[in-house]
């Protein structure tokens, strides 16, 4: 007779409370395989899929999509045939839990996984346990060419069948141009068609509410809600000053095209940018620090771990460059390239986008010249970035039209006090205007 094992939401990193489900993977009576992925769920870092560890006959999940699923809640039951189960008891006796895929071992101490013996709770839908015959095999599904979660989701939210939509993608992928278009025609159907009969007011009424609802209040959900929840405790907790100075660009963006014009991967501005804050920490290191939780002292970071703004499908995340002080200039352009390329896809991990020490926020690529950024909580200090404009600059004591930009700093007044992040700030300063300088710091 099978033995029903539960499968818990496991910690997907970074102390996550829970998740909500994006897309169900599996159905209730499907064979799966170990390891085989069952949900799709988004964290507050990144959309994962989670693998289930049993194999076996899935006789109940848990949760809608949309719903948020807490850790430590189970996600489905799987029915496994008793020699796996036997063999699962003998690992559970040796008090050490089989690693998920992606997510590690359990800590000793903890036992083994818990086993529920018999039908599954009444909220869930359940099998019968004996499985004397196999499942007759159902219909084959209707195989939709879609990878992004968060186009399914758009899908859902509008109500478009996407098995009636034409991907523009690679080989008919579905794009999330091509729901918005979908969107945009059902829309345009609606406003050219004739006025409803009197009969057919509960249709128009049921539209109207639809609308309505579109119109009231957004639920903090997923990125959202964690990225406001962090902004607030570091609005709250950390008192921040910034300070800024004008800088002028012109032989940064020379050296850049000078650079760019020898064979090789090429250098961006956020490259360059990135190489300065390396060594301006270096020579300032108490600016590469945090504040410990209940502020009683101030944790120096051996590494600088660089964070940098980045816009994907998600919204504004902070992908992060490990050990950054020991890349060179074309490593971390290479870094910066990726993690960027990834956060536009959403394809991010949690743990590229945690565990920075310093941030660089290059908001001149919205077209703007000055910021005064919250700070990343827990990290003590940011610099941000201006557009690089035209602009007329006294050089050389006569008035020319030079390349600026504005520089921003802005920092945890406990860690240091003004002399220090002035000149912290006046040392990136100098370098932007006399790269050159940075020679000096090898």
């Amino acid at each position: 007779m099978p033995v029903v094992r539960e499968f818990r939401l496991p910690d997907l990193g970074e102390g996550l409370t829970g998740a909500e489900v994006v897309r169900w993977m599996v159905e209730v009576g499907e064979v799966i395989a170990v390891d085989q992925p069952v949900v799709e769920v988004e964290t507050a870092k990144a959309v994962v899929e989670v693998p289930c560890p049993y194999g076996g006959v899935v006789t109940a999940r848990y949760g809608e999509e949309g719903e948020e699923i807490a850790v430590g809640a189970p996600l489905v039951t799987v029915a496994v045939a008793p020699a796996e189960a036997d063999a699962a008891v003998v690992v559970e006796t040796a008090e050490v839990e089989r690693p998920l895929v992606g997510f590690g071992v359990a800590e000793p101490g903890r036992g083994g996984r818990r086993r529920r013996v018999g039908a599954a709770a009444p909220v869930a839908v359940a099998v019968a346990p004996a499985a004397p015959a196999a499942p007759a095999a159902p219909a084959a599904p209707v195989v939709v060419p879609v990878i992004s979660p968060l186009v399914r989701r758009l899908a859902r939210e509008q109500g478009v069948d996407l098995a009636g939509v034409t991907g523009s993608g690679p080989d008919g992928l579905i794009m999330r141009a091509d729901v918005e278009r979908a969107v945009a025609a059902k829309v345009s159907v609606k406003a050219s068609a004739p006025s409803a009969p009197a009969g057919a007011t509960d249709a128009a009424g049921a539209v109207a509410g639809a609308v309505a609802a579109s119109e009231g209040v957004v639920p903090l959900r997923g990125l959202r809600k964690a990225v406001a929840e962090k902004l607030s405790r570091s609005h709250r907790e950390i008192p921040a000053a910034t300070c800024w100075v004008d800088a002028d660009a012109t032989e940064l963006m020379a050296l850049r095209r000078q650079l760019n014009a020898t064979p090789g991967p090429k250098v961006s501005v956020l490259a360059l940018l990135a190489r300065i804050c390396t060594v301006a920490l270096a020579r300032f290191p108490e600016l590469n620090s945090s504040v410990t939780e209940d502020g009683s002292g101030i944790v120096r970071h051996s590494a600088v771990h660089l964070g940098f703004a980045a816009q994907g499908e998600r919204g504004l995340v902070v992908p992060v460059v490990r050990d950054a002080q020991s890349r060179s200039t074309e490593q971390l352009g290479e870094e910066l390239g990726r993690l960027t390329e990834a956060a536009r896809s959403g394809a991010l991990t949690p743990a590229e986008l945690t565990g920075g020490t310093f941030t660089l926020n290059n908001y001149g690529v919205f077209g703007v010249d000055g910021s005064t950024p919250i700070l990343n909580h827990p990290e003590a200090a940011m610099l941000g970035v201006g557009r690089i404009v035209a602009k007329p600059w006294v050089h050389g004591g006569e008035l020319a039209v030079r390349e600026v930009t504005q520089l921003s700093f802005t920092f945890d007044h406990r860690v240091c006090d003004g002399g220090t992040a002035g000149g912290f700030l006046r040392f990136v300063a100098d370098c932007v205007e006399q790269p050159g300088m940075l020679l000096r710091q090898l």
